[in-house]
């Protein structure tokens, strides 16, 4: 006797569990969000990691109107935003939780790690305490 599920090829299975969840990354891509100045800004990615100073999210956003010119104020006000709006809710509920939460906001999508003079970003580094964002100087 097979047991059930056994006609089903496992590439099929493993598409069926992980098509939900990519439909979810792209849909996230694909979603606008007005910032506190104005600026409309798109998810390009989430990165998770665990160097030695424990585990990190970074939540990578574009917004092809930001200039890096912008007031430092309103500049700091999108990036808590997007800290407490976004990145806060999609935290994992279970399991080991960020020691840091990084925000950055690029005028293009840009790969991580690389250095181009083309891209124009600012980032922030937040460490998530009561619910909500708390801005740690680099």
């Amino acid at each position: 006797m097979r047991p059930i599920g056994a006609h089903i090829p496992a590439m099929a299975l493993v598409l069926a569990i992980a098509g939900p969840a990519t439909a979810q990354q792209d849909k996230a891509k694909e979603e606008r969000l007005v910032l506190p100045s104005g600026l409309e800004a798109g998810l390009q990615e989430v990165i998770s990691d665990q160097p030695g100073q424990g585990l990190t999210y970074r939540f990578r956003f574009v917004a092809p109107e930001f200039t890096g010119k912008e007031e430092f104020d309103s500049i700091m006000a999108d990036l808590e935003y997007l800290c407490i709006s976004y990145a806060i809710p999609r935290l994992p509920a279970i399991g080991p939780q960020p020691r840091q939460v990084v925000i950055s906001l690029a005028d293009h999508p840009a790969e991580f790690g690389v250095f181009d003079l083309d891209v124009t970003q600012v980032f922030e580094a937040y460490r998530i305490e009561d619910g909500t964002c708390i801005w740690e100087e680099f």
